[in-house]
């Protein structure tokens, strides 16, 4: 069942402004961190086991180590720019609890000695940046950004940054490089952010759910917070559940939580008469589960690496018997072909194959061959530029042609869905 620990008072309407956050109990943990050492709010953070809920799963104290230890001016950026398809957990928390996320923030910067902070949002989260932006002037006028923060002594001045809709931002040197003004591309590294980041001075970058869940570390203590969840996999995690399910939305569970509770009790199951197909457990860039492998699945880093798959963004799709997966794998390789930033030839020229590859087979022109074709392509896209986005389209590839072959052979053959027993055409027109 749902355990709370971000999200129980994201029903109260006024916990989105000061006054109901502070009424909750905002703003408590500040105060308290600014009387810590910043070392010692790393060491409960690391203790805690923290790992990135943006995606990686990397250890934030661990991260946060990185850092050189001299007085290099250095920043914390909060990367809000929530591309994965089938993401919608941080839109929630910036939505309601925008304070949230600043106080997190203040005191990750307190922690790691930043004095500027930036939130970098995507360009189409209107209403959700709205919030962010009342929020941050709130806390410039109570007292909490600014100069001598609750009379400490610590400043710390945060801006909020509005991305133009370019999914490659979400990784964190394409959002450097545009929040730097730049083209928004990824860099090689190292040197890592931590080292030569914004204006290349040292950076952490954190996503808007990690940067929230220091609060409650510090409220509860680390041992408190590994209550939940694994050794490896500590605390709750936000889950974006979407797709052919009754209740569709962002479930708060411990880590290691059973894929198959979340789907029939939090999420209320399938659509009556429907049975399970399969699930994409972290975002659109994970491979794909059987309905067989997801009776077996647990909500943690390592049982879902160990299925082959990955947590990811924590955005779980489900997908029922009255879909096509050649058609659904349509979508997906069109979107990654198009959000591609063509910086690295095997995924500019990758991307493309794979799209028209399988979009050949769903207009009725695939040959059988075209079916290994797909998996060569992918397989020589893995690994081989800067950032993952060439992974993020090859992984879905190999595990919906690996696990549904049949479906791609019966649409070559007979130019039609073998599921819904349509042509692509009469499908979307």
């Amino acid at each position: 069942m749902e355990t709370k620990l971000l999200t129980e008072f994201y029903h109260l309407d006024d916990f989105r402004g000061l006054n109901g956050y502070k009424a909750n109990g905002g703003y408590a943990m500040l105060a308290k961190a600014l009387k810590m050492q910043p070392q010692q709010i790393i060491d409960e953070v690391k203790a805690s086991g923290l790992r990135g809920r943006g995606g990686a799963g990397f250890p934030t104290g661990t991260k946060w180590g990185f850092l050189p230890k001299n007085n290099e001016p250095r920043y914390l950026l909060c990367n809000a720019d929530e591309g994965e398809p089938g993401t919608f957990k941080d839109r929630l928390m910036m939505e309601r609890a925008p304070h949230q996320l600043i106080e997190g923030m203040i005191i990750s910067s307190f922690a790691i000695s930043s004095k500027k902070s930036y939130i970098y949002i995507r360009g189409e989260y209107d209403y959700p940046y709205q919030c962010l932006v009342e929020a941050v002037q709130e806390a410039y006028k109570a007292g909490y950004l600014g100069k001598n923060i609750l009379g400490s002594g610590f400043d710390h001045d945060m801006d909020v940054y509005r991305g133009a809709g370019a999914y490659i931002c979400g990784e964190e040197t394409g959002m450097i490089s545009s929040l730097e003004g730049l083209k928004g591309q990824p860099k090689l590294k190292p040197p890592f952010p931590a080292v030569q980041g914004y204006l290349r001075k040292p950076t952490i970058v954190n996503n808007v759910e990690t940067l929230a869940a220091v609060i409650p570390i510090l409220r509860d203590g680390a041992t408190a917070y590994r209550k939940y969840g694994t050794e490896k996999s500590p605390g709750t995690k936000l889950f974006s559940l979407s797709g052919n399910v009754m209740k569709a939305g962002n479930y708060e569970v411990p880590l290691a939580y059973p894929l198959m509770d979340l789907i029939m009790k939090e999420g209320g199951g399938l659509r009556p008469g429907r049975k399970l197909k399969a699930v994409i457990p972290g975002g659109s860039s994970a491979p794909v589960l059987t309905a067989q492998e997801c009776t077996q699945a647990t909500l943690d880093y390592e049982c879902l690496a160990q299925m082959g798959s990955m947590l990811g963004s924590g955005a779980v799709i489900v997908i029922d018997d009255s879909q096509c997966m050649v058609d659904l794998l349509g979508v997906l390789m069109h979107f990654y072909h198009h959000e591609s930033c063509g910086q690295c030839t095997p995924c500019r020229e990758g991307t493309g194959w794979l799209n028209k590859i399988t979009h050949s087979i769903l207009e009725g022109r695939g040959r059988l061959q075209d079916i290994d074709l797909l998996l060569r392509v992918a397989d020589n896209m893995k690994g081989r530029t800067i950032c993952a986005l060439s992974d993020a389209a090859a992984l879905p590839v190999i595990s919906f042609v690996s696990k549904f072959r049949e479906e791609f052979e019966f649409f070559v053959r007979e130019g039609r869905s073998k599921v819904k027993g349509t042509t692509y055409a009469e499908m979307h027109y």
